[in-house]
Parts: C-alpha cells; sequence; structure tokens
C-alpha cells in the first residue's frame, strides 16, 4: 500500500505521528471509451460555451449558479481566504460510546501506521480505546475537505473513518408506510423461524462477486489470444513521504490531566453539549494552545497542473482513495 497523507493525532498534549492508508479498494473493472475502428483512446476536450474555444486547466475558476439565474465565480485566492482545519493534524474533539454512532453515518475508511521511531504513543492511544470502550471523534483534513470521522481499533490497527454530516443523511419519510398494517403475532413466530433456520456466523470470504470473476476470465482469455484488441499502457509511479517526530509521552499526559481537570472545574458551570466548534475551541484552551492560525495556501502553477487531469484518470483516483 502507499501512503497517501501524514501528519499526528492531537491527543490532549501529545502528538502520535501517523501515516494514512486506503483501507478499502474496489475490485470492478474500469474500462475506458476507445474509437471502435482503430481502438483509440477518446480524449475530451474543456470548450468554453462563450468563445468557442479549448480553455487550459490553469485558466478555470469554478462557479455557483444561484437559484435565481445569476452565477458566481470565485478563484484560488477566494477558497484560500476561508478556514481551514489544520492539514497535517488530527485534532481529537471528544469520545464518545462506540454504539451511539449510527452505522449509516460510516463513509471511508483509512489504516493509520505509526510514522516514528518509537511507536509507544500510537500503542498507548490504541489500548487506552480498547480500554475505555470508547471511540475518538476528530477532525480529519483530507484533499483540502475537513470531515468529521471515528477513530477506532481494528485487529490492534488505529482506523479512521470519515463521518458524514448529519444534514447529509436523508430523513427516511414515506407515506406509504403510515397505514402499513402491522403483522399478526403467527407471521412474526413463522417469519421468525425462517431467519432461526438460515443463521450462521458472518464470513464475508463466503461471498463472491461472480460477474467480476466473468468479467476478468473473459478479458485474460483476450489477452491470451492476442490480437488488435489488445492495447499497452505505461505504468504508474509510487512517491515516498516524510517522517515525522514523537514528544515526551509521560509528560505530555500528565499535562494534558492536569489542564483538563482544571478547565472542567473552570468550566462546569457553563458547559454544553452544543456545536463540535466550541468542544474543539476548550480542548484547544485547555492544552494551553491558542487557535491556530489559518494561513492562506500558496498559489502554484504545480497544483494546477497536477490537478490537470483527465477525466478518467480523476474517476480511477476518486476511486483508489
Amino acid at each position: 500500500m502507499r501512503s497517501i497523507w501524514k501528519g499526528s493525532i492531537a491527543f490532549g498534549l501529545v502528538n502520535v505521528p501517523v501515516k494514512v492508508y486506503s483501507a478499502t479498494e474496489q475490485h470492478d473493472i474500469r474500462f475506458h471509451q476507445v474509437h471502435a475502428k482503430d481502438g483509440g483512446r477518446i480524449k475530451y476536450d474543456r470548450i468554453c460555451q462563450e468563445c468557442g474555444k479549448s480553455v487550459q486547466f490553469a485558466d478555470i475558476d469554478k462557479a455557483y449558479d444561484s437559484p435565481d439565474g445569476e452565477r458566481v465565480i470565485l478563484t484560488d485566492d477566494d477558497f484560500d481566504k476561508l478556514p481551514a482545519a489544520e492539514k497535517h493534524e488530527i485534532p481529537v474533539l471528544e469520545f464518545v460510546p462506540t454504539e451511539q454512532i449510527d452505522p449509516i453515518l460510516y463513509d471511508k475508511s483509512y489504516f493509520l501506521e505509526p510514522d516514528s521511531a518509537s511507536p509507544k504513543a500510537y500503542v498507548l492511544l490504541r489500548e487506552t480505546l480498547e480500554e475505555t470502550e470508547r471511540t475518538a471523534l476528530v477532525h480529519f483534513t483530507l484533499r483540502q475537505k475537513t470531515r468529521l470521522a471515528a477513530l477506532r481499533v481494528r485487529d490492534d490497527v488505529l482506523v479512521i473513518q470519515t463521518l458524514l454530516w448529519p444534514d447529509e443523511v436523508r430523513a427516511a419519510e414515506f407515506p406509504s408506510l403510515e397505514d402499513a398494517p402491522s403483522s399478526r403475532p403467527q407471521e412474526v413466530k413463522m417469519a421468525t423461524s425462517l431467519v432461526e433456520s438460515m443463521s450462521s456466523e458472518f464470513d464475508p470470504t463466503e461471498y463472491t462477486d461472480d460477474y467480476q470473476i466473468e468479467l476478468r476470465k473473459l478479458i485474460d482469455e483476450t489477452l491470451a489470444n492476442g490480437g488488435e484488441k489488445v492495447v499497452r499502457t505505461e505504468a504508474e509511479k509510487d512517491d515516498d513521504g516524510e517522517d515525522a517526530e514523537v514528544v515526551d509521552l509521560v509528560a505530555a499526559l500528565q499535562r494534558s490531566v492536569e489542564a483538563a481537570g482544571k478547565n472542567t472545574k473552570s468550566g462546569s458551570s457553563q458547559a454544553t453539549k452544543s456545536a463540535p466548534a466550541e468542544k474543539a475551541t476548550a480542548q484547544k484552551a485547555a492544552s494551553k494552545k491558542s487557535a491556530p492560525k489559518k494561513a492562506p495556501a500558496k498559489k502554484s502553477t504545480a497544483k494546477k497542473a497536477t490537478a490537470a487531469k483527465s477525466d478518467d484518470a480523476k474517476n480511477a483516483e476518486a476511486q483508489g482513495a
């Protein structure tokens, strides 16, 4: 696997350096559109509807069309002014009972690997989560997008699962269910009996994607036969990253506990279960840290050049993430 992000988990005054890896991958076979006559790849051009000319990605800005038909054009400078979370820190907001997180909120999963000479802080956080049977709610910024996420343990490895925001979950309102008749006791009894007869321990390895298996078989047979249907492609290159640092664990933990105690005594009368932003602010105050200044990200031609990929390449990158 290739690391897609590097930073640290802010656990009180303790920093846990980590590398982030995509925990899942799609096995669906992806296809490209080609010219049926000669097998050439079909490419798409960015054409301006106003002047009819081809536009380079570096000359493209983003726009929002309002319901009233007005278009607002935003540049990179506009986006740089927006508040952004620290890109290389995963701040812990609070610890909550795992069962209180509705599974519908779970989105994508990522493995965390310790990224320091000593994984002591990593192991401590892992064992603490297991001992308390709690999940850490964190802020996780990836590809300039900040998400609420759950930090938990799976097979002795820390895992981050991004969470959907509450307003991203649609309300399940179906009028057809409002007047639906209740099931009779005998029907429930028979259905329960059927469920029990079909019950077993869950083993995901028992299930296979037959369509993808047959599709792969078809492709392999075509490759073995060769001919005009075979097209050669270039392999992608991997990149390596940087190293991180670790702090004095015991001293940082002691200061975190003392600061948390003082904050609890002084703010208990005003404590509320309001917005996550207030909780994050309180935690930063307890950690004797001032609010992080949001430095505008530097514009660079390289950033836009990196973004200038074909639609197929963008889809492949989103799929791998």
